[in-house]
């Protein structure tokens, strides 16, 4: 769990799991560290017992109710975010999949129509680095 701090907002992630169960890290972001904390233990028990997680992927009974959304990570972002997970494997690659939440109409923040803090609230990893909306997530490139 990494909290929020003067640099930008908290965030949670997985390390180990692709080490012990042969699956990809998890990550989260924009909700409360301890919720996010809970939300990635469910997913990494999923994955403990056989469920193949990856990109694209939509799972019901993590996140209050509604589906949360698996998306890739471009590995651009992994210095940025991942380092206690890059000195454990030594070095990327390690795949890592960002789960999303959407807001309380089931909608993802890269989705129309969305409200702008919905749409701020999680980064979109999936994407470049250079071509990532501008707002907290990109401020320290």
């Amino acid at each position: 769990m990494v909290p929020e701090d003067e640099i930008g907002p908290g965030f949670a992630y997985t390390i180990g799991l692709a080490h012990t169960h042969g699956t990809p890290e998890l990550a989260m972001f924009g909700l409360d560290v301890r919720v996010m904390h809970r939300m990635l233990n469910t997913l990494g028990e999923k994955a403990a017992t056989g469920t193949v997680l990856a990109d694209g992927q939509e799972y019901d009974g993590v996140a209050r109710g509604l589906p949360v959304r698996l998306r890739c990570a471009d590995l651009r972002w992994y210095r940025m975010f991942f380092g206690r997970a890059i000195g454990f494997y030594r070095r990327p690659p390690f795949p890592v999949l960002q789960v999303a939440w959407p807001d309380a109409d089931g909608r993802f923040h890269w989705e129309e129509p969305i409200g702008q803090g919905h749409q701020d609230s999680q980064p979109q990893l999936w994407l470049p680095p250079n071509e990532h909306p501008v707002g907290a997530w990109t401020a320290e490139l």
